[in-house]
């Protein structure tokens, strides 16, 4: 039963060792990386040791851990990191807020407060979450979304030309 091995003098495997891999298992030929991988392409990051006094405009994707007093524009996801204090007027696409942000901000997907963080300023977004543990204070403007518009003159002017008016 336990403790007992077998009678063909096998080892018994421990419950904390990794199966050997099978016989006909190939290793590949490429080294295992032991630093991290890179940012992705179009994102960029600023760090928490990082003071900012001025406007900050981006296009692509921004992590930003550091302090700034100013404003803050981006047109992609911004990413507030749990050391980031950010003193400005905040604009971006998607907002997710992990540090802490004092002014009024502006996103026109999404804003998302996790638990731990901050906002004190009022809000203007189509969709907002706010987890137990954050902090808001401050008023909240729900967006809709813009209806298309249709041209109706264009429509009807495209179905006398097809024939069908």
């Amino acid at each position: 039963m336990w403790g007992k091995t077998n009678e063909s003098n096998t080892k018994t495997a421990s419950p904390f060792s990794t199966p050997a891999p099978p016989a006909n298992f190939e290793r590949s030929a490429a080294p295992v990386a032991s630093t991290p991988p890179a940012p992705r392409a179009g994102s960029a990051n600023v760090g928490k040791s990082t003071r900012l006094n001025g406007d900050v405009t981006s296009e692509e994707e921004l992590y930003f851990d550091g302090e700034l007093d100013g404003t803050i524009d981006v047109r992609n996801r911004l990413t507030i990191g749990p050391n980031g204090k950010v003193k400005a007027t905040v604009k971006a696409k998607e907002l997710i807020v992990r540090g802490s942000i004092h002014g009024d901000v502006e996103a026109t997907d999404r804003i998302s407060i996790m638990a731990g963080a901050s906002i004190v300023g009022d809000v203007k977004t189509a969709g907002i979450v706010i987890e137990d543990g954050a902090y808001f204070k401050g008023g909240i403007d729900i967006l809709r979304p813009e209806a298309k518009k249709v041209d109706i003159a264009a429509l009807v002017a495209k179905a006398q030309t097809a024939g069908a008016i």
